[in-house]
């Protein structure tokens, strides 16, 4: 049996001593601080529920809900930077879990960054899309951001409304075309024209509230609208009437405004096009809406149709050009500022089907500029990783990669280990693929005791090959030099597993030198001899910190979690003889040789 106790099942006698943490069964502990803080968030003492959230995070970190009810403490005390750092490790562990999301969108909205929060709503309802509070939560981030002037919504966009030629469309409607013979009406559009931070008090008059709909394209209701007459109720609380001005005579409406005639076949072309356009007809849609864009080219609304007909036939190019023209002569004509932003999305999409990525992204730039959208800030993210992944792509040449490995190899030997990982890190750019490079870079790393990152690399080369040999060598002297004896272990033994690597020179060595490490912390470790006070003091602290380490790391937690496991401890704890039984055990003995390895069990 190959093992630190392999050498000692001849001793008929074998003391057990487990430390404090392994007495204690930490899963019953984290459950019990966990209800505690539940208990605590249920009465409302939610400094008090934090702290016992911590602690149990403290006994089981990988349980995603104890960071979930963390973070709704923190939020509960509008602490959102920490209930947000909560809830992105609650995603991180389990990404499929609904909650988590709620929780990440909930902290955001706390913050005010509602267009992430609405993000983070809408991948919950994507993994539950009944779920009742995520649809709330993502329904009061959206109103939030439209009634707080954020970009995206608000008075922002609202206020932009006003520029431009706002008596036509207002006099176009019919709703709306009375009041533009009011002078008191036109006095307040006048007024919002000039500043519109005078928005909220002039919304109290429900013509302004109709004019508000006509410009957004929404149905606001009004009194009027809504049919609440002078008889009812609730009439005051819903919209209070405008303060009545004395007046000698209350002028005539004026006559709805007719629609010219060019409009009017513009228009019944383009619904034609549309028609064509939804049975993808697309040649027969490309021919109504030019001749719309030709009877009234002043309505960049054509213009942006074609350019989608053009992209569903892939013809980015004429697309690009339509977006482009409509841009353009939106800007000419003060067109809305949401066409704008459409046409400068959907622009941004033809570039980004030509992977021309930089174009893209200054397209959604500054389709965010017209008008912000969650959908259109999402879309420049991933275009930007896109972008970077090109640029990863076009970089890779493995003849470059070999020449830089090559020169990698010359630092090596010349003891210059940070131009050596540069080196090899040019290389691994060029050729990401080859499993030598991480290894050699690995190796540079060891000498130079960055042992962590020296980890990291020998492990993606056995991602790449996990039957290269020299990978698990690399593995096992990292976790060796960082005293994680007992993955060093796991490292060697994997690695001899390997057919031809039965007797490796290095594994064996490697194996050897861990094991005898292991025996002389647990068996001579507690020796006083030829130590100062200071000594003893400062390998108590070390042993304090290993043990703590080891007793984060998951497969120990899980083994002290296991009942059989528990009671195996308690009798070789109590009785000596237990030991031969339990390790003719397989399993048994690969679990206790686990825990005499990372320092959590101690032998002698």
């Amino acid at each position: 049996h190959r093992g630190p106790l392999g050498r000692h099942r001849h001793r008929s006698l074998i003391r057990v001593s487990l430390s404090y943490h392994t007495r204690t069964n930490m899963g019953d502990k984290a459950l019990e601080a966990k209800n505690k803080g539940n208990a605590s968030f249920a009465s409302g003492d939610f400094q008090t529920a934090i702290v016992h959230f911590t602690e149990a995070i403290k006994l089981d970190p990988s349980n995603q809900v104890l960071y979930s009810n963390r973070s709704a403490s923190y939020a509960s005390l509008q602490k959102y930077d920490e209930a947000l750092a909560d809830a992105e490790k609650t995603v991180e562990l389990k990404p499929d879990w609904s909650r988590g999301w709620g929780r990440k969108g909930a902290a955001l909205h706390g913050k005010r960054d509602y267009e992430e929060a609405i993000i983070a709503y809408k991948k919950g309802l994507q993994i539950e899309p009944n779920s009742a509070a995520l649809q709330k939560g993502m329904d009061d981030a959206e109103e939030a951001m439209f009634s707080s002037g954020a970009p995206g919504g608000g008075q922002g966009n609202i206020g932009n409304m006003f520029k431009g030629d706002v008596l036509s469309k207002l006099r176009a409607n019919p709703q709306t075309a009375p009041y533009c013979s009011q002078p008191d009406f036109l006095a307040h559009i006048t007024r919002l024209q000039q500043d519109p931070k005078h928005l909220n008090t002039c919304l109290q008059d429900p013509r302004i509230m109709a004019a508000v709909g006509v410009l957004l394209g929404v149905n606001v209701q009004t009194p009027e609208s809504a049919g609440f007459g002078r008889g009812n109720e609730d009439e005051e609380a819903r919209s209070p009437p405008p303060p009545k001005k004395e007046e000698p005579k209350k002028p005539e409406p004026a006559p709805p405004v007719e629609v010219p005639e060019h409009k009017k076949q513009a228009l019944a072309e383009k619904d034609k096009g549309t028609e064509a356009y939804k049975k993808r007809e697309f040649e027969t849609a490309l021919l109504h809406y030019s001749r719309a864009i030709e009877i009234d080219p002043e309505d960049i609304t054509y213009l942006t149709n074609r350019s989608a007909v053009y992209f569903e036939m892939k013809n980015y190019d004429q697309c690009i050009a339509d977006c482009k023209q409509a841009i353009e002569k939106g800007r000419e004509v003060r067109a809305d500022f949401k066409l704008v932003g459409r046409a400068f999305q959907r622009l941004g999409n033809a570039y980004a089907k030509q992977e021309k990525y930089t174009e893209a992204i200054e397209a959604y730039n500054k389709s965010l500029t017209e008008n912000r959208t969650a959908e259109v800030l999402e879309t420049l993210r991933r275009t930007e990783k896109l972008k970077k992944d090109k640029e990863e792509r076009d970089y890779l040449n493995p003849e470059l990669s070999r020449v830089a490995k090559e020169a990698g190899g010359e630092h090596f030997k010349k003891g210059e280990f940070p131009d050596a990982i540069k080196q090899y890190t040019e290389a691994v750019r060029r050729n990401p693929d080859d499993h030598t490079l991480y290894t050699n870079r690995a190796l540079c790393y060891t000498r130079l005791g960055e042992y962590p990152l020296a980890l990291k690399d020998a492990d993606k080369a056995i991602e790449l090959k996990p039957d290269f040999g020299k990978a698990y060598i690399r593995k096992g002297l990292c976790h060796f030099f960082m005293k994680e004896y007992d993955k060093a272990l796991e490292a060697y033994d994997r690695g001899m597993k390997i057919p031809g690597e039965e007797n490796n020179a290095e594994m064996v060595e490697g194996m050897q030198k861990t094991m005898q490490a292991i025996q002389r912390r647990n068996y001579g470790g507690d020796q006083p001899e030829g130590k100062t006070a200071e000594d003893r003091e400062r390998s108590e602290a070390e042993e304090k910190q290993r043990r703590a380490k080891a007793m984060s790391d998951p497969e120990i937690q899980a083994i002290l979690r296991d009942p059989n496991m528990n009671q195996v401890l308690q009798d070789l704890s109590s009785d000596p003889r237990a030991a031969q039984t339990h390790m003719r055990n397989p399993g048994v003995a690969a679990k206790i040789n686990k825990l005499i390895a990372s320092g959590v069990l101690k032998m002698g």
